[in-house]
């Protein structure tokens, strides 16, 4: 059933008919079957818990992820902001205000 680990189903329990003996069920059956039974709990037990340690693992996962991208998300905002109040301001434009200034204070008014 799952992974090769389960060797009985629902079903295979519910239709498990033991033979009766002169005085009821043979024990030996009952105990082998019964066995069978714990085995199985035992391993859904271990299996349950090994999931359910998974979903803890990926859920801090997520967590730490989810706020990563909220961190990355607001730098680039700020970021945008940054260059939101320089738009239009280059290189180019500053040399331009630059000589303009110089020729104002040193009087060189071409």
């Amino acid at each position: 059933m799952y992974n090769n680990r389960i060797y009985l189903t629902p079903q295979e329990i519910l239709d498990k008919e033991f033979k009766i003996d002169a005085r009821g069920y043979r024990p030996q059956e009952v105990d082998k079957f019964l066995d069978l039974v714990i085995r199985d709990y035992t391993e859904f037990s271990t299996i349950i818990n090994s999931q359910e340690k998974q979903i803890r693992d990926l859920t801090d996962d997520n967590l730490k992820l989810k706020n990563e991208i909220r961190r990355l998300k607001a730098n680039i905002e700020a970021a945008e902001d940054s260059s939101e109040t320089n738009h239009g301001v280059n290189n180019v434009d500053l040399l331009r205000r630059l000589s303009q200034l110089e020729k104002i204070v040193y009087g060189k008014n071409e």
